[in-house]
């Protein structure tokens, strides 16, 4: 995963729940470009047709509440979401997102800040957000997070390892 990732911000409000991410009727759906087609349709109709990838969500308080599912990871992430800036994210999403290596930042004021359908970019390695002339620093990630992160995700970084031990 790069470093730095750069898209156009969408923003999403508070208490949005993995059944409005991907609703329960596609829970059957195998393919991940599958899922990403219905990703946020309840909420937003027009949101696959105009998330890129790279895209950044811009979003409330506890993002990814409800189920534990990780098809709502999986959804975002066929959509084209590269990474969340969030002011607060349920427990369980925000490690299903760090195990699919989808990258979710915690700071309130860049969750504030972000303009909507402005670019932005986001520094895994110093944790910053910035868009246009603003800038704002997330809040730590642990060190293993970060190299699941880095490795594109949990699995990944597990062969990472076992080649590292193995060497």
């Amino acid at each position: 995963m790069s470093a730095l990732l750069t898209g156009r911000v969408h923003r999403f409000g508070d208490e949005v729940n993995t059944d409005v991410i991907l609703p329960g009727r596609y829970l059957a759906l195998r393919k991940p470009e599958e899922l990403g087609k219905h990703c946020l349709e309840g909420l937003d109709p027009g949101f696959v047709q105009r998330v890129r990838p790279g895209d950044i969500l811009a979003v409330g308080r506890n993002f990814g509440c409800g189920s534990s599912r990780e098809h709502a990871v999986i959804a975002l992430k066929a959509a084209g979401v590269g990474a969340i800036v969030a002011v607060s994210a349920a427990r369980i999403f925000f490690r299903n997102a760090v195990n699919l290596g989808l990258p979710v930042l915690l700071c309130a004021e860049a969750a504030a800040g972000l303009r909507e359908g402005e670019a932005a970019s986001i520094d895994l390695d110093a944790l910053s957000v910035t868009q246009g002339e603003a800038a704002w620093q997330a809040a730590p990630l642990g060190a293993e997070v970060r190299a699941i992160l880095a490795a594109g995700g949990l699995v990944p970084r597990v062969r990472q390892a076992l080649a590292e031990a193995a060497a």
